[in-house]
């Protein structure tokens, strides 16, 4: 996709994502700003972006199949899957549950998940990295061969180093200072 497709993703990110204001985030850290994708993810026009952007790095990586953590990897494996099947690009999606379900097949790894396939591991918004390494332990003890980790934004905060340090080969869209020097631009 083009670099406008990307500024437009920043400029819904921008107005629908982040706030401004003191928050404790998942990581325990606390920040002066908060990013929540998940509105952009459940919008047309944002989960549009956000999937086919994404998909670029997936395909050109050669990636077979992404998973990520529930609850935020959820939407943007949707648009993901869903950039996949518009450009008819194989590519099977799966989430890692915080812990297993007590009833039905009890399992962890949900979706269309198949051992041995090269697979990326993927979050919306990468601070400590602390979810997707989560996730990758449980990809990895299911016979996964994790070797990428894609984020939509990355925070800064640690997340890139702990992702390279787990051998993974790291990437994202938008830096989440882009985001946070556009927004202040427009005030």
């Amino acid at each position: 996709m083009s670099a406008e497709s990307r500024d437009e993703l920043i400029e819904i990110l921008v107005r629908e994502a982040y706030v401004e204001r003191q928050v404790t985030l998942s990581s325990g850290k606390v920040s002066d700003y908060y990013l929540d994708c998940r509105p952009v993810m459940l919008l047309p026009r944002g989960s549009y972006l956000a999937g086919e952007l994404m998909l670029d790095l997936i395909v050109a990586e050669g990636i077979e199949q992404i998973a990520g953590m529930a609850v935020a990897a959820i939407p943007v494996i949707s648009s993901i899957i869903a950039a996949a099947h518009r450009r008819n690009v194989p590519l099977r999606g799966s989430f890692v549950r915080k812990e297993a379900k007590s009833h039905g097949m009890q399992k962890r790894i949900e979706g269309a998940f198949k051992p041995g396939l090269k697979t990326a591991v993927l979050d919306d918004a990468v601070t400590t990295g602390g979810s997707t390494l989560e996730a990758l332990a449980v990809l990895r003890e299911a016979g996964a061969n994790v070797t990428h980790s894609f984020a939509l934004v990355d925070r800064n905060e640690g997340g890139r180093e702990a992702l390279t340090g787990a051998g993974l080969k790291y990437q994202f869209i938008i830096d989440a200072n882009e985001i946070r020097s556009t927004a202040r631009a427009k005030k």
